[in-house]
C-alpha cells in the first residue's frame, strides 16, 4: 500500500498572540471536488486543524503550544526522510542555526548550485528540525542540496530577527556560492521570508540569486487583501486572520507597524527582484497575498510566474508529499530554479 506522509508543517503555517475581538467563523463544507486528486480530497473535505482558534496568551503558552505541535511533526520526519532518500545534518550559516539536506542522488547539473530554504509557521512554529519538511521534499525531488535556516523567532525574539538571521545566512552563502548558483524559496511565512531578503539583500547592495519560488507567501501580515475575507471558513488550514494568524503577526510585529515592508513585502521595492515562481490554491486564505505580489512584480519588469492549484487551501499542496500537487509543486519549482541556476 502506497504510505502518504501527511507534512504537519505546513498545516500549522502560522500562529496568532494578541486576543484581539474574534468573531464567530463559520467553517464552510463543499461536495468533495472530483477535480482533487484523491490523495488530497480527504484533506481538502476535511475538518480544520483543532488548534486553529487557538490564542496564547503567556510566552510560557506560547511556547506550550508550539513543543506541542513541533512534537507532533517530528514524528512524521523518520518516516519521510527515509521515503525521500536524504540526509538531515544540523549545522551553521555564520552564527546562524541551519539544516544540510542532502538528497542520496544529487543530479550532474546541480553539483555547484545549492537552495536556501526558510520554513512557515507565522515566525512562531515549527523551531529546529521540525521545519525541514518541505526542504526534505525539494531535495529530493529536485536532486539538490538544501539548507534549511533555523531562524530566531517569537514570543522571545521579535521583528527584525527572523531577517536579520536570513539576511546572515545568505551572506555566508555567498562565500561559499557564487549568487548565480543560488535559488532561494519558502512556504508561507518562508515565502514572505524570501521575498524579504530580496528586499534587505538590496539594501545592503548584495547581489541577488539567481531565482526564488515562494509558496503561498505571506506578503501582508496585515488583514489587507480581498481573499483574507471572501475565503474566511473556506480556507480549511488557516480558517481565519482572527484566528491565531493575526495574533502571530501582531506578536512578532511588536511595536513595529504591520505594513513595514520586512514585515509586508508587498509594500517593498521590487524592482530588479530575480525571476519568481508564486504557488497558491484557489481555497487558499493567502490567494490574494499571492497574487497581489505576482502583479507587482509583473508590473515592476520582474519575470514572475503564477501557479494557482485547483481545490486546495493554504499549502495544502505540500501536506501528501507523493499527491499529485505536490509532485506538480516540486517539478515546477525544480525546472523553475533549472532555468535560471547557473551550472
Amino acid at each position: 500500500m502506497k504510505i502518504k506522509f501527511t507534512a504537519l508543517v505546513f498545516m500549522l503555517t502560522f500562529v496568532q498572540t494578541t486576543l484581539a475581538n474574534t468573531a464567530e467563523v463559520a467553517v464552510q463544507h463543499f461536495p468533495n471536488p472530483s477535480t482533487v486528486s484523491q490523495a488530497l480530497q480527504p484533506l481538502v473535505s476535511g475538518e480544520p486543524p483543532s488548534f486553529w482558534n487557538d490564542h496564547p496568551k503567556t510566552n510560557s503558552e506560547w511556547h506550550q503550544w508550539v513543543d506541542t505541535i513541533a512534537a507532533q511533526t517530528l514524528k512524521t520526519l523518520p518516516m519521510l526522510k527515509e521515503r525521500m532518500q536524504v540526509s538531515v545534518t544540523a549545522t551553521q550559516l555564520g552564527n546562524v542555526n541551519a539544516f544540510m539536506v542532502t538528497p542520496k542522488t544529487i543530479a550532474p547539473y546541480n553539483q555547484n548550485r545549492i537552495l536556501l530554504h526558510f520554513h512557515g509557521g507565522g515566525y512562531v512554529l515549527n523551531p529546529g528540525e521540525a521545519g525541514t519538511a518541505e526542504a526534505i521534499m525539494m531535495a529530493e525531488y529536485g536532486k539538490i542540496n538544501v539548507i534549511s535556516i533555523d531562524y530566531r523567532m517569537a514570543p522571545d525574539f521579535l521583528f527584525p530577527a527572523a531577517v536579520d538571521d536570513a539576511l546572515t545566512a545568505y551572506r555566508e552563502l555567498l562565500k561559499q556560492y557564487p549568487a548565480e548558483n543560488i535559488g532561494v524559496f519558502g512556504t508561507s511565512t518562508g515565502g514572505g521570508m524570501t521575498l524579504a531578503l530580496m528586499l534587505n539583500a538590496k539594501a545592503h547592495d548584495l547581489p541577488l540569486p539567481a531565482a526564488i519560488v515562494v509558496g503561498t507567501p505571506w506578503t501582508d501580515l496585515s488583514k489587507t487583501g480581498d481573499s483574507y475575507f471572501t475565503h474566511e471558513g473556506i480556507d480549511n488550514v488557516l480558517v481565519s486572520y482572527d484566528g491565531w494568524l493575526g495574533d502571530a503577526a501582531k506578536l512578532y510585529a511588536g511595536d513595529h507597524d504591520l505594513k513595514e515592508p520586512l514585515l509586508s513585502p508587498i509594500y517593498g521595492d521590487v524592482n530588479d527582484f530575480p525571476p519568481t515562481l508564486l504557488v497558491t490554491g484557489t481555497r487558499d486564505l493567502f490567494l490574494s497575498n499571492t497574487i497581489r505580489m505576482h502583479l507587482k512584480l509583473r508590473d515592476a519588469g520582474v519575470a514572475a510566474d503564477l501557479v494557482v492549484l485547483e481545490g486546495v487551501s493554504h499549502a495544502q499542496y505540500l501536506m501528501v508529499s507523493d499527491a499529485p500537487e505536490a509532485q506538480r509543486y516540486f517539478n515546477e519549482a525544480s525546472q523553475f530554479f533549472d532555468q535560471y541556476l547557473a551550472n
